[in-house]
């Protein structure tokens, strides 16, 4: 096909520079308009155009367009401030005081995030990711069921892990795809620390996977508009002082029943 297009081009030149056209099929050349061949060149320049534009429509096809990585970073910064600030102030903190956090523009934060829907999502979806890479980093540096779920449980609080439940709890789609499939993986890994951790004996039995989440929630957390100067300090101390109280042997008899999966998607 592209030989062709190549040769009918050339034909149409080679009768631009004489003024002749070949009339079909009779490979007799003959004068058009007054000899000057500007029909021809025309025409000559229409087929030159073809034959370009069908061997670039492929590239051109091909071409995917990536963000720049300013744009990405600032995407980043956002979601990075926002996730602190839903901790610090709760889930309804002014978009401006993000973007003041993040250190962008308002344009800037609406570009990416056009209302405060798509950016709870975002920080949701990725609070729930990270926490769960802590959880697999866990398990492969600790030999120690334990020390693995100590380790991620830390890792856990540095995420903000605390910041998904105010926002999770107000108007907000929580059985979008992306989100479900991001909190099963997430569950999935936690139940994997905590199984293991029993079955080598190192973990009460009285307490599931819902007993850790909830307590990782609330302690994580503060209270929203305080806004306490230097809370991340006491945060790991009582964190460690939780995991010490998930050791064996118990030292006492926990009222109620083990928190579950199912206790907290029904709640």
């Amino acid at each position: 096909m592209g030989v062709a297009v190549k040769t009918v081009a050339k034909g149409a030149a080679q009768a631009a520079v004489t003024g002749n056209t070949a009339q079909p099929g009779t490979g007799r050349a003959t004068r058009t308009g007054n000899g000057t061949g500007s029909a021809t060149r025309a025409d000559t320049g229409r087929v030159a155009e073809a034959a370009a534009g069908k061997s670039a429509a492929p590239t051109a096809s091909c071409r995917v367009a990536r963000p720049r990585a300013d744009a990405l970073r600032n995407r980043e910064r956002i979601v990075s401030a926002a996730r602190e600030l839903f901790v610090e102030f709760g889930p309804d903190v002014a978009l401006d005081d993000v973007a003041r956090r993040a250190g962008v523009g308002n344009a800037t934060l609406y570009r990416n995030f056009p209302d405060r829907a798509a950016l709870t999502h975002e920080v949701v979806l990725a609070v729930t990711s990270r926490t769960t890479l802590r959880a697999e980093e866990a398990v492969a540096a600790e030999s120690d069921p334990f020390a693995a779920l100590s380790r991620f449980v830390h890792a856990a609080a540095d995420e903000r892990i605390g910041a998904l439940c105010p926002m999770i709890s107000g108007v907000f789609d929580r059985d979008h795809p992306d989100l479900l499939a991001e909190r099963d993986r997430l569950e999935e890994a936690v139940a994997g620390l905590v199984t293991r951790a029993q079955s080598a004996g190192r973990l009460r039995t009285d307490i599931a996977v819902g007993d850790v989440l909830v307590a990782l929630s609330q302690l994580t957390r503060p209270l929203p508009g305080i806004a306490c100067q230097g809370i991340d300090r006491f945060t790991h101390r009582h964190l460690q002082l939780f995991l010490d109280g998930l050791e064996t042997p118990a030292r006492s008899e926990l009222p109620g029943s083990a928190a579950t999966l199912e206790d907290l998607r029904r709640s």
